[in-house]
């Protein structure tokens, strides 16, 4: 788990660096963070970004709800074929799905979502909020299995 989180933190770190950390020597490091890769624990390594340097200042999440018979899949399938979305949830409760997206301004946030909404014949409900603020944990998350 040591080694987990320190990747997270900084998957740019040495091994011998973690090694330090966690009281082992690098070899055995090396080895557990392989066994991790190859169980897939560890799927790859990334960046974060500064999203108002690199174009996509403006946040925002949709909430999308659909007719009863409405193949949400499909949807989902659309939708991550859009560059602007980043992340699309399928929920229980009201709400169907909760899309997120990165876009340059409010005219492109009006061109996302008319999108999304042309594209589902089912959707007969969306409600867009802009990010103000954002937080996320960087760390290990445990789900139902």
């Amino acid at each position: 788990m040591e080694i987990l989180e320190a990747l997270q933190a900084d998957a740019r770190r040495g091994i011998s660096d973690i090694a330090r950390q966690v009281k082992l020597s690098p070899a055995p490091v090396r080895r557990r963070i392989k066994r991790l890769e190859d169980a897939g624990v560890i799927t790859g390594y990334t960046i974060t970004t500064d999203r108002s340097k690199v174009g996509t200042g403006l946040q925002a999440v949709t909430e999308m709800r659909f007719t009863g018979d409405t193949d949400i899949q499909q949807i989902v399938e659309f939708a991550s074929t859009l560059p602007e979305v980043d992340e699309v949830l399928t929920l229980t409760g009201d709400v169907d799905a909760l899309v997120r997206l990165s876009v340059d301004s409010v005219d492109d946030l009006q061109r996302v979502v008319n999108r999304l909404r042309r594209k589902g014949a089912g959707v007969v409900y969306t409600k867009t909020l802009i990010v103000i603020a954002a937080w996320s944990r960087n760390t290990l998350t445990h789900g139902a299995s």
